[in-house]
């Protein structure tokens, strides 16, 4: 067996590419859309070495294009949770025991695969599924889980190299980092094809087994991800990829005893009911498993009269409505001062009256669809509302049409009351309120910033005036877990900005970074003396001399 101190690569961020008119990868990009767009896939689930088609499928469209079917997925049921918990446990000593350079090395091949050989495929099957446009698809599906796997594994390594810095004379002290004692439950959501490849791979870089339990609307570039993990040649049973209902793979999974850790980004309601079930079902595992969510936000934009109004606009634009708003940290809210108001709104709507609107093959279009009929319900729910609300007027947008995909205008809401449904609550859309404060009372809005949102995700201060800085940076301490000066509240770079919010919005783990893969180990301190003492008697216990 090898024996040494490796070194891997050092890790930098992917470059972005850009698909400019013209450029190879815009042509090599949209060959793989036209393929994929002219085939069916049949998805099964990956449990152990076997592809699990049960006959119970689901078809798969693309939300801008609700008649074109690109395949299906075999659901399952609580037999196949208990077959992939498993198979989990089945893979676990071998993998634990496999060497960390071993593990590494696979990780940087998937990334390495994701960079070069099948780049074009998962941002084609991200477009087409989740409705992004090939810029937002290149940034998340190709750049970050890229940049994602590259980092961690650099943590991985400093987190082995962290070592007591004493042993006292005749000691030496050690420390290890073992995996759980267990399995992971990974629950990913659509909105992110890296998000759903991170959220399996962290724990499985640190020597854990998991169960990968994907939104549903997203299973169609989850199945790219794991021919990629195959293709780097992940073990089989180290990540099983099941398509079963919440409520059932919750049942088996919280009612087992090896459920070691649950790694989770979804809804705030589901992540505290989850919370709840293990809590009442502690005395069943045999550790305490970790918890780890990143949930909602509700986030804010303020900017300081001194603010340059075109960047402002330009940053609630992008903020705002990149990906139809179902960002996490999407700009949901925005508090304008009275003398930049007219200036934000000049530039704003002319903005959105340039935005294009249609489906993710036409590269032209900076707007495309949300992600299902539920989500456009309860978007456009809001918006309705708002047309008939007192003292609420809707600036752009407020259109909805699903008669071919599921699209919603980029909306801006104009409210009277900071505290108005829409400034408040989350919507997870194209939709973004503003409230315009007088512009002298820059504490008070700070205040209400800071007061009026259960969430502390994302959010962005724009000041020219470095003690408006500092203010906003001191009081809303607690209102962001990423906390943007003079930038959109959206586009975190793993490596440079650690991803993750707290009070609702999660557990503030940080994804992309060393904190996120601390949750995965399970140390033991490791004390070994050169000679043992041969007798118990200290030297206090002699007696006195008269």
């Amino acid at each position: 067996m090898l024996k040494g101190f490796f070194n891997v690569p050092e890790p930098k961020n992917e470059p972005v590419k850009n698909y400019a008119p013209g450029s190879e990868e815009r042509a090599s990009l949209q060959n793989a859309l036209k393929t994929a767009r002219n085939q069916e896939v049949d998805i099964p689930m990956y449990i152990g070495s076997e592809e699990v088609k049960t006959g119970n499928t689901t078809a798969i469209y693309p939300p801008h294009d609700r008649a074109h079917k690109i395949g299906q997925f075999h659901s399952g049921d609580k037999e196949h949770v208990t077959q992939a918990i498993n198979a989990a446990l089945g893979a676990k000593s071998a993998w634990e025991n496999m060497q960390w350079e071993q593990r590494a090395a696979i990780f940087l091949k998937i990334a390495d695969l994701l960079a070069g050989p099948y780049r074009d495929k998962i941002n084609a099957a991200t477009m087409l599924g989740q409705s992004k446009n090939a810029f937002q698809a290149e940034i998340d599906a190709a750049c970050e889980l890229i940049d994602f796997l590259r980092f961690n594994v650099k943590f991985m390594t400093e987190i082995y190299a962290q070592q007591p810095p004493i042993s006292g004379d005749g000691v030496w002290n050690r420390l290890e980092q073992r995996p759980l004692e267990g399995f992971v439950f990974a629950i990913t959501p659509f909105n992110f094809t890296a998000i759903a490849g991170n959220l399996p791979t962290a724990p499985a870089m640190m020597g854990n087994t998991v169960i990968w339990k994907p939104a549903e609307t997203q299973i169609y570039s989850a199945r790219v991800l794991m021919e990629v993990f195959k293709e780097a040649g992940l073990p089989d049973g180290v990540i099983n990829l099941i398509y079963v209902n919440g409520p059932d793979a919750g049942d088996v999974v919280f009612s087992h005893p090896d459920f070691a850790g649950l790694h989770f980004t979804g809804s705030t309601g589901v992540f505290q009911s989850l919370w709840k079930i293990i809590g009442n079902n502690i005395s069943k595992y045999k550790t305490y498993p970790r918890i780890v969510g990143e949930t909602g936000g509700k986030d804010f934009v303020i900017a300081h009269k001194s603010a340059n109004p075109k960047t402002v606009a330009t940053a609630l634009s992008r903020g705002a409505f990149e990906f139809q708003g179902q960002k996490c940290s999407a700009a949901s809210r925005a508090y304008i001062p009275s003398n930049l108001w007219e200036p934000v709104k000049e530039h704003l709507l002319a903005d959105l009256a340039s935005m294009k609107m249609g489906g993710t093959e036409d590269f032209g279009n900076f707007i495309n669809a949300v992600i299902d009929e539920k989500a456009f319900d309860k978007i456009s729910a809001y918006i309705e509302d708002a047309k008939t609300a007192a003292n609420v007027e809707i600036l752009a947008g407020g259109n909805c049409d699903k008669t071919k995909g599921f699209y919603i205008e980029p909306t801006v809401i104009l409210v009277q009351d900071p505290l108005y449904k829409t400034m408040v609550e989350e919507i997870f859309g194209p939709v973004l309120t503003l409230y315009i404060y007088q512009e002298d009372h820059f504490e008070e809005a700070l205040e209400l910033v800071d007061q009026s949102s259960p969430y502390a995700l994302t959010g962005a201060i724009f000041s020219k005036d470095r003690y408006a800085i500092e203010l906003a940076t001191s009081k809303l301490r607690h209102a962001a877990g990423n906390f943007y000066i003079n930038d959109k509240p959206t586009g975190a770079v793993v490596g440079q900005q650690p991803f993750g919010g707290s009070r609702a919005s999660g557990t503030n783990d940080k994804a992309g970074s060393m904190i996120n893969l601390l949750r995965w180990v399970s140390p033991r301190t490791i004390k070994e003396t050169f000679v043992s003492a041969s007798d118990y008697r200290y030297p206090f216990l002699g007696a006195d001399k008269e």
